[in-house]
């Protein structure tokens, strides 16, 4: 695992926080809640977990799940980071939104940053495995790719 050493966390712009709240709105008006994933890059490479009970043929994915009644996609995605892979993240911005073309479901994910914490299965019931993997592991990892402005993000994350 990688070492964690970060500087004090920076705001998040106004842009962001609107933008993610309105996904808390959006969550009142549907019978399903959205799933929120994680987004996290750290040095070089993004956490990606195994899911104990794969959906479709996904068994890796982001740190995600449900958003809970009152809870913006922002605050689903730093809880669920922390409830399957065990680090703490600040929230970073919107990333996109998507219904999942192998799993149907209305994903919504957001960039997240490393605070804190060593990544392992936090939850074992769910999560089997957890890996910092670099960019050119992912196709391998995640069958069909990766949503369009996610892949375009950690392109550019993942790069520096």
């Amino acid at each position: 695992m990688l070492p964690i050493t970060r500087n004090a966390p920076s705001a998040p712009t106004a842009l962001a926080v609107g933008a993610l709240r309105r996904f808390r709105d959006d969550a009142r008006m549907t019978d399903t809640p959205p799933i929120a994933a994680a987004v996290i890059a750290h040095a070089g490479r993004v956490l990606l977990i195994r899911r104990a009970s794969p959906e479709a043929a996904l068994s890796w994915s982001f740190p995600a799940g449900k958003l809970e009644p009152g809870e913006s996609a922002a605050e689903a995605a730093a809880r669920e980071a922390m409830e399957e892979a065990g680090v703490t993240v600040e929230p970073l911005r919107l990333l996109g939104e998507r219904q999942h073309p192998d799993t149907g479901r209305r994903m919504v994910y957001v960039a997240c940053r490393l605070l804190s914490g060593k990544a392992h299965a936090a939850s074992p019931r769910e999560v089997t495995e957890v890996a910092w993997v670099r960019l050119g592991e992912i196709p391998g990892l995640v069958p069909g790719g990766l949503f369009a402005p996610v892949q375009a993000y950690l392109d550019e994350a993942l790069q520096s």
